[in-house]
């Protein structure tokens, strides 16, 4: 029976934010805002590292990685709960569902790898500092970049086709704004023991070992500042890092404040709203981070907006 009802699932309907129904349209045009601010200022980040050889180097080559991920994150959620309140129109094929989970989380687990790169370079930046070229060649970053999106991608893989077998047999009304797996396992009326489990190992393996190691490469860091005698040069050094570490400290205060909280307290409408946070604070804080207090780039920003005026000009 339970197959026959799994084969008849078509798709899913997601609520959204429909219990705060008077708030629609200031919650449209305020994840508008932030979602054209995310694409500008990670594009912008991406053009100039792009057009600026000067900023071909480790730091800024995983930085733009970060933006290519930052614009997919938000791309696979916000265009379409953005669609949900100008349309009303909530429903999600069941394809379509396992997709936007699928990419979801491959492109978190991307972002969790990254940061553990971008800290093992402010490591070998700060304490190793004389085998830094040899240690972070450019065939070394290759590595890191393909080796962060093969295990994001790859690692995903199992849970969405446990969840995918799943039967469905009771409502098809997601009480989220996408296609979440916490949600969609609540739906489930077959046994999910076994999703929970792989689910649980996959957290401690992956994204637990990888704040683990990142701790880690902060600790030599900071011991390494520490050992710095003048306060100039620990300044200096502490500046190297401050931007990834405001990064880091960001993602994973919101990872605790959504995942780290007793089962008794769970919220599906606090949920949501702690899942927003989640999915634009980053992409939204990262280009201002990574950019405001940067000299290298503000230079080659500027020059790049020169020659784009310059092109403009001779038009």
């Amino acid at each position: 029976m339970a197959t026959e009802i799994k084969g008849n699932v078509s798709g899913f309907i997601i609520q959204g934010f429909s219990d705060i129904s008077e708030l629609q349209i200031s919650l449209f045009v305020l994840i508008l805002i932030i979602y054209l601010i995310i694409l500008l200022g990670n594009l912008i980040i991406f053009l100039v590292i792009a057009c600026d050889p000067h900023l071909h180097t480790p730091m800024y080559i995983f930085l733009q990685n970060l933006s290519i991920i930052d614009i997919s994150f938000t791309s696979t959620i916000l265009p379409n709960l953005l669609h949900i309140f100008f349309t009303q129109q909530n429903n999600i094929s069941f394809l379509g569902c396992m997709t936007q989970m699928y990419v979801f989380a491959s492109l978190a687990g991307c972002e969790y790898f990254l940061l553990t790169a971008m800290s093992y370079d402010r490591y070998v930046a700060i304490c190793d500092p004389l085998h830094y070229i040899t240690r972070m060649s450019r065939k070394h970053c290759v590595w890191l970049i393909t080796a962060t999106f093969t295990v994001g991608f790859v690692d995903s893989v199992s849970i969405v086709v446990l969840i995918s077998k799943l039967s469905y047999c009771a409502s098809h009304l997601i009480n989220h704004f996408f296609c979440d797996i916490t949600p969609l396992l609540k739906l489930s009326c077959s046994s999910t023991f076994i999703v929970e489990l792989l689910l649980y190992i996959e957290e401690t393996l992956l994204t637990f070992n990888s704040f683990l190691l990142t701790l880690i490469s902060y600790l030599f860091i900071i011991s390494a500042i520490l050992k710095i005698r003048s306060s100039e040069g620990r300044q200096k050094a502490f500046s190297t890092c401050a931007s990834h570490l405001t990064c880091v400290i960001t993602l994973y205060v919101t990872i605790i404040c959504l995942y780290t909280r007793p089962t008794k307290s769970y919220s599906p409408e606090r949920d949501k709203y702690f899942s927003l946070l989640y999915i634009v604070l980053g992409p939204v804080l990262n280009p201002l981070i990574y950019t405001l207090k940067n000299r290298e780039f503000k230079s080659s920003f500027i020059r790049a907006r020169q020659r784009i005026k310059l092109i403009l000009y001779q038009y």
